[in-house]
């Protein structure tokens, strides 16, 4: 769960618009929490759109308006059926819990081919598969993708999530990364595998 402090509160055509104190990691149609705003922008809302420009209604067509001439970051809009608000300071939380079940600790057996010795190994197994699924999504997220957190976009995706699963449950007691007897004395330089960046379709430019 993350929770982000709210700067500024403004509604125009039964659409709400809060303006965050920091960046936050949060994608479109993704459930937020709304509080201590007041009684017209608390409750839980879907987020239809992450502007960077001032919000200024909605056109003939339903469409949603900005002005370029004003930037804001670190916007968050949802519907909200009210009486227009103009732009001011305001205060509160917006809380979110983005949890990402892309693969499991069975996909990892499947995987590494192996058996766990004990409850302690299964339980860092699947410690392992949450992780990976949480930061590959995330790497997605800041690459411009907007994914379902339930369901993985594709195979490709899912293999490097399981790729990158799997080498954490590899370094469990080492410093660095998994464990080996190559270049024993000498730290390796670590980082995400070529294999599993090109997987997750990651570090290249922004997509629609």
């Amino acid at each position: 769960m993350a929770a982000y402090s709210v700067v500024q509160k403004q509604l125009v055509d039964n659409f709400a618009v809060l303006v965050l104190l920091t960046p936050a990691e949060i994608e479109v149609g993704a459930t937020i929490v709304v509080t201590n705003v007041d009684q017209t922008f608390n409750g839980t809302y879907v987020v239809r759109a992450l502007p960077e420009y001032l919000f200024i209604g909605v056109d003939q067509y339903g469409d949603l308006i900005y002005d370029p001439l004003v930037p804001i970051a670190n916007q968050v809009l949802y519907a909200k059926t009210a009486d227009n608000v103009e732009r001011q300071a305001a205060s509160g939380t917006v809380t979110i819990t983005q949890t990402c079940t892309w693969i499991s600790a069975q996909d990892l057996y499947d995987y590494l081919g192996i058996g766990v010795a004990t409850q302690s190994d299964a339980n860092y197994l699947t410690i392992c598969a949450s992780a990976s699924s949480q930061f590959c999504w995330r790497r997605r997220m800041e690459s411009g993708y907007t994914d379902s957190l339930t369901t993985v976009p594709s195979q490709d995706v899912k293999l490097g999530a399981i790729m990158y699963g799997s080498a954490m449950y590899r370094a469990r007691g080492s410093i660095e990364s998994f464990n080996s007897f190559q270049d024993m004395g000498v730290a390796p330089v670590t980082g995400l595998n070529g294999i599993i960046r090109q997987l997750l379709g990651i570090d290249r430019p922004q997509v629609a």
